[in-house]
């Protein structure tokens, strides 16, 4: 009874907002129009994932739902054409805010702080898992979808099919966030110059061994040197590509896993433990006991201390000048530009931007210069590590939303992570996050023009890429310390060595005011006892782990390159 006079008053409401009729015809005017056969469903397949929406959005038809993202292709896709899509189709009338990504985390805490529903749903990093498990403010999905949310759960959600959710998984085996787009930082190079037979040649003379995708950072060093200066089509260009701006996206270049390709942490995927990429360790109870060295963390051991150094080094000898002085957006567009040898790294979210027609780095058939390659790890990475980042943007249902609203945003969330959908919303945006997706036919006909994107995400290699961890308590205020330290280090005010010995022990006094507070109960810090480097590097191979690591006497290894082209080969 309650489910009809529901279904009457969404009806009348439909009437006074002047909301169209929602149903299959809406439906089969989106497939047409849009989908056609960028998809992993038959159409027929696709009308039945669509008919399951139209009837378990019933109870919400006329609900005005507000749901929220960062600015990127993929999210404006959904916002411009999949909101409306979903409205036309179900009823439930969708507005989806685009903000910057650091305006979302805002507005996630103001909601966790106040209690106040400002977003139905929101699409915020992975990143924020640690911070999600351990506050405890977000909807638990694997419970929400047998429980409360069941009656507005696909049934063809396939969660297995999705690449990220061990990602979105917390250290209790529930998953907290639903996958939405995701994108890598990659090695970039211009595959054109290594493929030069006089710029091989001169390598090959200088350094003796073959111009090729540098698999460690001492031969990625050789390569910016060789390339620095050299005139190549009438213009200097440049061996190396990155930012250095004092400014919040310094943090993100190094919290998306710089101190990983470098060796710091321990060995495991998706993330190092017990001591992860940030340098933050944890017990057997996922608690963290510390950031500094002196606690048995890693954030100032000798790893992070080389990455960071290196970090300096290739900067200043071999970026453009005005790299010092730029930001994350500003440095993004550069290597399409056609001045730069080689990044390495570089998100794949620029690939659209980096294959238009017209631009240096692509040739008249479309097809780029350049491509993409598993980044090199630096002299303190073993084997069994991650070697970088993924950014996973995954919708994410906060505990102060109300049980309907969170149910309507939850039916908008899986709508456009359907597999009704998602083959098309991924040429769009190409940040993939199925598997059926990944395998369709249209991005192996694709593929070409993308430089090697396909090839990577069809790879064993892409296990190794992964976003920030579990052992991070509390996100949003750990990560606005990363790019006030590194930024002092970046100006010359701080040695490497002194910024990561600030960044440590800044983590270590947010580490100490949450043990404090108890606000995470028996799953938030508590710090262990202060010991030395030695003490805490046997106590870590006692127990056959890495990190921290001692220091390595010649950090410059004997460099290894490997042909892009047999690379490839190898994986299929």
């Amino acid at each position: 009874m309650r489910r009809q006079l529901l279904t009457t008053t969404a009806g009348i409401l439909l009437a006074f907002t002047g909301v169209a009729y929602a149903g299959m015809d809406e439906a089969k005017t989106f497939l047409d129009t849009e989908i056609g056969d960028l998809s992993s469903l038959s159409r027929a397949e696709q009308e039945k994932e669509m008919q399951w929406f139209i009837d378990a959005a019933k109870p919400f038809a006329g609900m005005d739902i507000k749901v929220v993202s960062e600015t990127i292709t993929t999210h404006e896709y959904e916002s411009k054409t999949l909101a409306k899509a979903f409205t036309d189709i179900t009823g439930i009338k969708i507005t989806h805010d685009l903000i910057g990504e650091g305006d979302v985390v805002e507005k996630l805490q103001t909601q966790m702080q106040s209690g106040e529903n400002i977003y139905d749903a929101f699409v915020n990093d992975s990143d924020l898992i640690g911070t999600h498990w351990r506050y405890q403010q977000v909807r638990n999905l694997t419970d929400w979808m047998a429980n409360e949310g069941k009656d507005v759960t696909n049934p063809g959600l396939d969660l297995a099919d999705f690449v990220g959710t061990k990602f979105t998984t917390a250290p209790d085996g529930k998953l907290y966030q639903l996958p939405d787009q995701q994108f890598a930082n990659l090695y970039w190079f211009r595959y054109d110059w290594f493929n030069d037979e006089k710029n091989k040649a001169d390598f090959k003379a200088k350094y003796g061994y073959d111009l090729g995708v540098p698999v460690n950072w001492s031969a990625y060093e050789d390569i910016a040197e060789f390339f620095t200066g050299r005139e190549i089509d009438g213009k200097k260009v440049y061996g190396h590509m990155d930012y250095g701006k004092k400014d919040p996206s310094l943090g993100w270049r190094f919290t998306d896993a710089w101190l990983s390709m470098a060796g710091n942490g321990d060995k495991g995927l998706p993330n190092g433990l017990p001591v992860d990429e940030w340098g933050i360790k944890v017990n057997e109870k996922s608690q963290p006991v510390g950031s500094c060295v002196a606690r048995g963390g890693d954030t100032n051991g000798p790893a992070s201390v080389y990455a960071i150094q290196k970090y300096l080094d290739w900067l200043k000898a071999y970026a453009p000048p005005e790299a010092q002085g730029m930001t994350f957006s500003e440095s993004g567009p550069v290597p399409a530009q056609g001045q730069i040898a080689q990044q390495m790294f570089w998100y794949t979210a620029f690939t659209a931007d980096a294959v238009k027609k017209g631009l240096p780095v692509v040739n008249e058939d479309g097809t780029p210069k350049w491509r993409m390659a598993p980044s090199p790890h630096g002299v303190y990475w073993k084997d069994g590590m991650k070697l970088g980042y993924q950014d996973v943007g995954s919708w994410t249902l906060m505990k102060s939303t109300p049980d309907d609203r969170a149910k309507a945003a939850w039916l908008y969330a899986q709508f456009v992570t359907s597999k009704t959908v998602d083959v098309k919303k991924s040429h769009v945006g190409l940040t993939l996050i199925r598997e059926s997706s990944i395998r369709h036919e249209s991005f192996t006909k694709r593929a070409p023009e993308l430089g090697g994107l396909i090839e990577f995400y069809r790879s064993p290699a892409r296990v190794q890429w992964s976003p920030t961890g579990t052992n991070v308590p509390d996100y949003p205020k750990l990560a606005q310390l990363w790019w006030q330290a590194i930024g002092d280090a970046s100006s010359g005010a701080k040695s490497a060595q002194e910024a990561m010995d600030s960044l440590c022990a800044e983590q270590e006094k947010v580490l100490q005011r949450l043990e404090r507070a108890g606000v995470q109960g028996d799953i938030g810090p508590k710090l262990a006892e202060e010991h030395d480097l030695a003490y805490w590097n046997a106590e870590a191979v006692k127990a056959g782990n890495l990190a921290p690591q001692l220091k390595v006497e010649n950090e410059k290894e004997k460099p290894v390159t490997i042909n892009y082209d047999e690379l490839v080969k190898s994986w299929q």
